[in-house]
């Protein structure tokens, strides 16, 4: 369908492709992935013609369409909602087509031949176009991407600017073509819209090319990979999870491939040094030197700096993190949410769920005190340390400040470099890092807000979309911190790996009342499910009460489950001790203390004994706790 040949393109001396080559055969799924500034956006502007290429072909099959979803937001006509989306499908300019050849035919005498095979044609090409069946489809997508009964008639230019992607992305499904461009297509989506979304990836009778840092996404919707790297690309004919671990190896074969070169240049170059002003070696020494000029150099990418990130911790609150009893929020009326009760004990991991607009942000703003309730309490407990990040963290930046200025401006014992190699991994990298705050674009804001937050000591985290603006290397920093933390958290995203890896706890906001689920976001999607089947009774723990058996069984779980972590990270110091006492034992200044050796020996039996014991413990607990899901 697509052949992209030979590519190239510069901006300035900025070398972006370079003899670039990729094929989009017809019903592919494609992700593009590569580093910030790799070219993933330019390369989809240019298959649509908006960037011109210094070189190189991209070839069309005849009569293809191409539609593409920008990652930015684009100017939507000020029409009602379902007058855009046939706008979109072509189905207005048939109709409009339609309705003049029937005024003609209403209007005119005699012969009506023409005019009737001109409306049989305009007939049979709205009906190929679904026409027929349009404004029913129309409502199945704006159903699946979030929209009520009822916005189908509203203005366009009276919707928000997510909403607004959204109504460009429904536009674009619904005109169907044959090639269909995502550029970050799940950034404006809640979960539910997401998966939604995948399902109809999944049936649409075309090619699909989506650049996303999602990795659940790329990995549910993607069949091959398409890497950008130093200009060029390759192809990996397998799922996301796969290509990761190809990628890896790859990357590891050419190191090695890199190292051996390197060696070998270096061989060259020397004998080249050492023997240029002797006459008696001049043919070897020119031979030498061709030998180099004709090596094909190979380039390794600049992998970023292996950082680590700690959040320093408060010292422990008591139990009861956060107690919520009552809790309503009306806005001029409206109802948000009400009867709302949960509590949070320390060191949980909580998950916030729920569709765009179901209030997830503003029960957050009610919990960090930033905002007051219509009615009902939220009280902290004993010692609570907290620190609270939304999109509008970037509020409390001084604007006076360098992006510099304000990374020293947060106490901590990281020193300076280490404090620049942490803001390089949030995309803060070079002379960057010297750029006014007032200057930055409103990602750069956030991000710069996060690593504030992320070297303040808390033990008490909430976070609303803490993953929004960074890349995948910066999520997997961020990531890592928080699966180290011993505090309690509490978070909003639509990252659905994110929230598998960190969340034991899922809170979902639906219809103004919350449900508790005891489990990860994918046991929380299995539940829910079974939840929302018809038959299914209702099960909504804050709009009535629970039973006390009920409310026993969910304290045991929390409990079961934190005593599952304690066992581990009981297990993990264990084994890293005995580790640390067998390095020891092999080192020749133990080995001539007789003393010390025994005393290690003696540390590491005991060790041993309390280590089979907590196997034990862990395996037993592990039982219980799957009896208990089951």
């Amino acid at each position: 369908m697509i052949d992209i040949k030979n590519l190239s393109l510069s901006f300035g001396e900025h070398v972006i492709f370079r003899g670039l080559n990729l094929q989009i055969p017809n019903m592919a799924r494609i992700g593009i992935v590569g580093a910030n500034g790799a070219g993933k956006t330019t390369l989809l502007r240019v298959i649509m013609g908006e960037i011109e290429s210094d070189g190189g072909t991209i070839e069309r099959s005849k009569g293809l369409t191409v539609g593409c979803l920008p990652q930015d937001l684009a100017e939507i006509e000020p029409v009602p909602l379902m007058q855009y989306l046939k706008d979109k499908a072509g189905l207005s300019q048939i109709e409009s087509k339609l309705r003049a050849v029937e005024e003609k035919l209403s209007d005119s005498a005699g012969n009506h031949d023409e005019l009737l095979q001109e409306h049989s044609r305009l007939e049979r090409r709205f009906e190929d176009s679904g026409g027929f069946a349009f404004e029913a489809m129309a409502m199945k997508v704006l159903h699946g991407l979030g929209f009520r009964k009822g916005d189908e008639s509203k203005n366009c230019r009276d919707f928000s600017g997510g909403w607004k992607m959204r109504i460009t992305m429904a536009g674009l499904l619904l005109s169907s073509p044959d090639v269909l461009l995502l550029d970050e297509p799940t950034n404006h989506l809640d979960t539910e819209s997401m998966e939604w979304l995948e399902g109809w990836l999944r049936t649409h009778r075309g090619a699909v090319v989506s650049v996303s840092h999602d990795t659940r996404f790329l990995e549910n919707m993607a069949g091959s990979i398409a890497d950008i790297e130093h200009g060029t690309i390759t192809l990996y004919p397998f799922s996301y999870d796969e290509y990761t671990a190809a990628k890896a190896q790859s990357r590891e074969l050419l190191e090695k491939a890199f190292a051996r070169q390197q060696s070998e240049i270096q061989r060259i170059e020397s004998f080249v040094s050492r023997f240029r002003y002797k006459a008696t070696k001049a043919a070897q020494v020119q031979s030498r030197i061709k030998q180099l000029e004709k090596i094909e150099r190979i380039e390794l990418a600049q992998g970023r700096k292996s950082v680590k990130l700690t959040i320093p911790e408060a010292p422990p609150s008591g139990r009861e993190v956060l107690k919520v009893s009552g809790l309503a929020k009306f806005y001029d009326g409206v109802r948000v949410f009400e009867g709302v009760n949960f509590s949070v004990e320390r060191g949980e991991r909580v998950a916030l769920v729920g569709v765009n607009g179901a209030g997830k942000s503003t029960l957050l703003r009610l919990l960090s005190l930033t905002e007051s309730p219509t009615s009902g309490t939220v009280k902290h407990g004993h010692n609570v340390k907290f620190s609270y990040y939304s999109q509008e963290s970037a509020q409390n930046i001084n604007y006076s400040h360098t992006v510099w200025e304000e990374a020293r401006s947060v106490p901590s014992k990281l020193n300076d470099v280490e404090r620049r190699n942490l803001l390089g991994a949030f995309l803060f990298s070079g002379d960057e890092i010297y750029k006014p705050a007032s200057v930055l674009s409103g990602g750069e804001k956030a991000r710069l807000a996060l690593y504030k937050l992320m070297l303040e000591s808390t033990n008490f985290l909430i976070l609303d979309e803490p993953t929004n603006h960074l890349d995948t290397d910066t999520r997997e920093i961020v990531e890592r911190a928080l699966l180290k933390y011993q505090g309690t958290l509490l978070i909003v995203s639509h990252d659905r790996h994110f929230l598998d890896a960190l969340a034991e706890r899922v809170l979902e906001i639906r219809d103004g009342s919350l449900y508790d689920y005891p489990g990860n976001y994918s046991w929380f999607l299995e539940k829910r499910d079974e939840t929302l089947q018809p038959d299914a009774q209702d099960s909504n723990p804050s709009a009535k009460p629970k039973s006390p058996k009920r409310e026993d069984n969910t304290r045991l779980l929390r409990e079961t489950k934190r005593e599952i972590s304690q066992a581990e990270r009981d297990i993990s110091g264990h084994e890293a001790r005995i580790a640390e006492i067998d390095g020891a034992l092999c080192q020749q200044e133990t080995l001539r203390d007789s003393q010390r050796v025994q005393a290690l020996m003696t540390e590491r039996a005991g060790l041993d004994r309390e280590l089979a014991g907590l196997y034990s413990r862990w395996e037993e607990l592990s039982l219980k706790l799957d009896e208990m899901k089951g």
